[in-house]
């Protein structure tokens, strides 16, 4: 039995050091860097405390852990693991528990370019790569990002990405993951927590039931408590009030059966960290409840240039569906959700910003691909020319998946990719009866979701492939888009004129002298101002680092770094 990291709410003081509200990369950062430095840390989460066993693997498990909210209904449990915001123009899907997205993530912990860090989207302070170096290397010490072993890189989807990388002048190459891959002393990690090699499930995006995925939870989260911070979960958060030298945050606290009950707590400085959605959120009802902040709060929001497709029915064997409740076979690996990429950054023409990833869909959408994928493969697949000795063997397979499932036939032979870009970030977030909605018409329009979907239709071609695009890109849904890497809202920069927290973090008052509330930060993917061309994680990792050391400095107080408790 696992000792559970959050506390009961009748056990929360009314007033911390440090109140963090979100507990994802930046606010598990935030609560253990200021933990360290020997303040009173409280930390509130949304949703719920889940440890590796309890996430779901099968298609009912799935149903009961998503929560939907459209412009016209909310349905789910507030507090369900998988939050999906439906809007006209761009869908969001984001983790909610504590670990925040992390949970439900591939766990690729890349670098940016260095030429995404030089433009004027950024404060002044931060426009060279060096400045975050030392703070990539204080996350990549906690978060531990490996490479796949041989076993899983030479397995059917990254061998597959690699085959097709050759065809088209390429090479793939092993993505770091934040996954553990060999054993540990006496199965503890470098935080105290137990911890196992990957058993290769591809369930990585479902939520790791065999304490092989480095989730917050498994380093951030207990470092912070090691260190006396107190977690609190199913605590909500509606707004902040600044009184008398410290900030009142006021919420409400959700039990098991839906029952709302509300809290106030108080502290020297508040961490925003609830996300780029729900930071920007919070912001926008302080607005409302009086608080002055910058007009650009919502502003420049961001999908990171996120594109999904698919290449079915392929030439190759790809065993690229996780196992869900079947039991993992070390003859047959699927490996972590992501293992490999192809980088085609700084080459010349339109292919010169696109990351393309391999990636395994969960065992817990198993039974739904089938039918799925067929039934798009010819509503709009596009296949190369082809014998038609060719072709009866590829509608043989397609036949033999429908009836057997997605671990044989053509599903088995499908390979899921993940485009990462670049977008303008120039989404609007903003609140409508009290809920965020997010508008950016013409978004799915776009030229480069085009450029990018072109990409990915040769590489499914490179490997004697139907291409599938996104499934909801298409003319009746206008070109909607859906992204896992929500950025902005609350980004940074040299003036409130521009941006709504500076270098540090510190939010802007909105004067135009560039006055900051003082004690008021914002540790999060929200404060990202562009796209960063790779998945954000471990870039959202580094600045909330450097938040937290120059918080520290302001304050006169000492982070303990290392990994010693």
């Amino acid at each position: 039995m696992v000792e559970p990291l959050s506390l009961p709410i009748d056990k929360m003081r009314s007033h911390y050091d440090v109140v963090v509200i979100g507990s994802g990369y930046g606010g598990g950062i935030a609560s253990s860097r200021l933990a360290r430095a020997g303040k009173a840390v409280c930390l509130l989460e949304r949703g719920e405390e889940r440890q590796p066993g309890s996430y779901p693997n099968s298609g009912l498990g799935m149903l009961d852990n998503v929560q939907f909210d459209s412009p016209i209904a909310r349905a789910g449990s507030s507090t369900a693991l998988f939050d999906v915001r439906y809007n006209k123009d761009i869908n969001v899907v984001v983790g909610c528990g504590l670990g925040g997205t992390s949970l439900i993530n591939a766990g690729i912990g890349i670098r940016p370019a260095p030429d995404v860090m030089a433009t004027d989207a950024w404060p002044v302070e931060l426009r060279t790569e060096a400045v975050l170096d030392g703070f990539f290397a204080h996350a990549e010490s906690m978060l531990k990002p490996s490479l796949a072993p041989r076993v899983f890189l030479e397995a059917g989807k990254a061998a597959a990405l690699g085959a097709a990388a050759k065809q088209l002048g390429k090479t793939a190459t092993p993505l770091p993951v934040l996954v553990n891959f060999d054993p540990l002393p006496n199965d503890v990690n470098h935080v105290g927590v137990t911890q196992f090699p990957c058993v290769g499930c591809g369930d990585c995006v479902t939520g790791c039931n065999y304490r092989a995925k480095n989730t917050v939870i498994m380093n951030y989260l207990p470092d912070a408590k090691n260190h006396s911070a107190e977690i609190f979960v199913r605590a909500h958060v509606g707004h902040l009030e600044e009184a008398d030298g410290d900030w009142r945050v006021f919420g409400k606290t959700v039990d098991e059966k839906g029952n709302e009950t509300a809290f106030r707590v108080s502290g020297k400085v508040v961490i925003l960290a609830a996300g780029t959605l729900g930071s920007t959120e919070i912001l926008l009802r302080c607005r409302e409840n009086g608080l002055q902040l910058s007009a650009q709060v919502g502003n420049h929001f961001s999908t990171n240039g996120d594109m999904i497709g698919f290449a079915y029915n392929t030439d190759h064997v790809i065993n690229g569906i996780g196992l869900g409740a079947r039991q993992p076979d070390p003859k047959s690996p699927i490996g972590p959700t992501a293992t490999a990429m192809v980088d085609w950054r700084g080459d010349s023409g339109v292919d010169g910003r696109m990351v393309l990833e391999e990636a395994a869909i969960p065992g817990a959408l198993a039974d739904f691909l089938a039918p799925l994928f067929a039934a798009e493969a010819k509503l709009q697949g596009t296949h190369p020319s082809q014998s038609r000795l060719d072709e009866v063997k590829k509608e043989y397979l397609e036949v033999e998946s429908n009836l057997l499932g997605p671990y044989t036939g053509a599903t088995r032979n499908t390979l899921s990719l993940i485009l990462l870009a670049y977008d303008d970030s120039m989404g609007r977030m903003s609140l409508r009866n009290d809920r965020l909605r997010i508008d950016w018409p013409g978004l799915g329009d776009q030229v480069q979701f085009k450029e990018a979907s072109e990409l990915m239709q040769r590489v499914t071609s490179a490997l004697g492939g139907d291409y599938i695009q996104n499934p909801i890109w298409n003319e009746l849904t206008d070109h909607n888009l859906a992204t896992a890497h929500p950025l902005g809202g609350c980004v940074m920069a040299d003036n409130p004129d521009r941006g709504v927290v500076n270098h540090k973090g510190q939010v802007f008052t909105g004067d135009p002298g560039g006055g900051i509330h003082e004690g008021l930060y914002v540790m999060d993917g929200s404060v990202v101002p562009t796209a960063l061309g790779v998945n954000p994680l471990l870039t959202i990792s580094a600045l909330a680092e450097r938040s937290c050391y120059l918080l520290a400095q302001d304050y006169g107080w000492t982070i303990e770094y290392g990994e010693k408790s």
